[in-house]
């Protein structure tokens, strides 16, 4: 077995995880069985395919493992499972049309949202149904222990099956309700896939976790195309991701985004991301992923001026803070606080964030340490500096903060 041969299989069994296990779960009315039937089959795929090569239809090949291992438990599934919905999956397995495969993520991302469900749920539930993020990876997002974030799952998705939820993309008049926890839960994705920060276990790896998320995130804007937020989250993400091809150089050293170089960044996107962001102001319903797209606007507006507006940042992080006061918007807005007001004023704000937030959380340290240091207190940015160092869990980050001296 060749490592190209690995990698093919690999790669082939990653791109079919999300939408086997939506279409499965779809079908099967059971969140976690479809888990672990999914889980069966990749198993099987990677034992097989290096040696037998990539199927034609990698889709139909872990839909019929993965079938084959949930019609192994029939007997057991029968107490829960009617006759007819066997034979649904029985039937699905016989005509299984790849060409036609149907992609139920969206309709998946609504199923976890559903109101029957403890709402600080839905979106480390679409996390892991819909994207395939461990517990572990989640917890960290959501600043809880991993053995909390495990178990709370487990309840969710048993509850999705004892309250008998319907598996549909629900009515248009249904659908408000949901909405702000399927968003959510699509930038929790993004922001993992994007993040330096923390390692993310998961069959997609976190490139292709950022290009799911922005898929999603396109999905839902079609589907609710008067949505302000909707289209604020795609604004986003595409802001975002303009910048990415200035973050490391040619030689894999991180470049933070002060020093990147713009002509690196992708125009294209960054107009793209304008014009959305645009078109979710002319709805007239600000929030809060229309406030983080015009603050990754404004420093966008360095690739046609050459400039920050850090005024302008800080009253949108104001704002931001106000509807939407989670610690990585009062790290940012204590960032700009100190280009506009100083070093003092940055700190004053990284001083009220709560302890019970941050002691584990790396971007406050390395904040910290850049204003600690910017405030003449080296012995304090050192000390900083060290916590995030033991934090950081990224080579190239570690090795780029490690170059930041608080005695300069």
């Amino acid at each position: 077995m060749s490592g190209s041969e690995w990698a093919a299989a690999e790669r082939a069994a990653r791109d079919s995880y999300g939408r086997l296990v939506a279409w499965l779960a779809f079908r099967w009315r059971d969140v976690a069985a479809a888990e672990d039937a999914m889980a069966d089959a990749l198993v099987a795929a990677l034992e097989h395919w290096p040696q037998s090569g990539v199927p034609r239809s990698p889709d139909a090949w872990l839909l019929t493992a993965a079938k084959r291992s949930l019609l192994q438990c029939r007997r057991h599934l029968l107490v829960t499972q009617s006759p007819e919905v066997l034979a649904v999956l029985e039937q699905d397995a016989a005509s299984f049309d790849a060409e036609a495969f149907p992609d139920e993520r969206l309709g998946l991302l609504f199923v976890c949202a559903h109101p029957a469900l403890p709402p600080a749920m839905h979106a480390p539930l679409m996390l892991q149904v819909v994207l395939g993020l461990d517990a572990a990876t989640i917890a960290s997002a959501f600043l809880v222990s991993p053995s909390a974030m495990a178990q709370r799952l487990v309840r969710a998705k048993a509850a999705i099956r004892t309250e008998g939820l319907r598996f549909e993309i629900p009515e248009a008049s249904e659908r408000p309700e949901r909405l702000a926890a399927v968003l959510e839960g699509i930038y929790g994705a993004y922001t993992i896939g994007s993040s330096l920060v923390s390692p993310v276990n998961s069959p997609v790896p976190p490139a292709e976790l950022t290009t799911e998320a922005l898929y999603l995130a396109r999905l839902v804007a079609h589907l609710e195309p008067d949505s302000a937020e909707a289209l604020g989250l795609v604004a986003l993400i595409l802001l975002c991701e303009a910048r990415r091809p200035a973050q490391f150089d040619r030689d894999g050293r991180f470049v933070p985004l002060a020093a990147q170089d713009t002509a690196l960044w992708d125009r294209a996107l960054v107009e793209e991301g304008e014009r959305t962001l645009m078109a979710a102001a002319r709805r007239r319903e600000p929030g809060r992923f229309q406030l983080e797209a015009a603050i990754q606007s404004a420093h966008c507006q360095r690739l046609f001026t050459g400039e920050t507006p850090w005024e302008g940042i800080v009253q949108l992080y104001e704002a931001l803070v106000g509807c939407h006061g989670g610690v990585g918007a009062r790290i940012g807005q204590a960032v700009a606080l100190a280009e506009v007001g100083g070093a003092a004023a940055g700190l004053s704000a990284l001083n009220e964030v709560e302890e019970d937030l941050i002691a584990n959380y790396q971007p406050y340290w390395v904040a910290r340490s850049h204003l600690e240091r910017r405030a003449g207190h080296r012995a304090a940015a050192q000390v900083s500096l060290q916590r995030a160092l033991g934090l950081t869990v990224d080579d190239r980050i570690r090795a780029y903060l490690m170059t930041l001296d608080p005695s300069q």
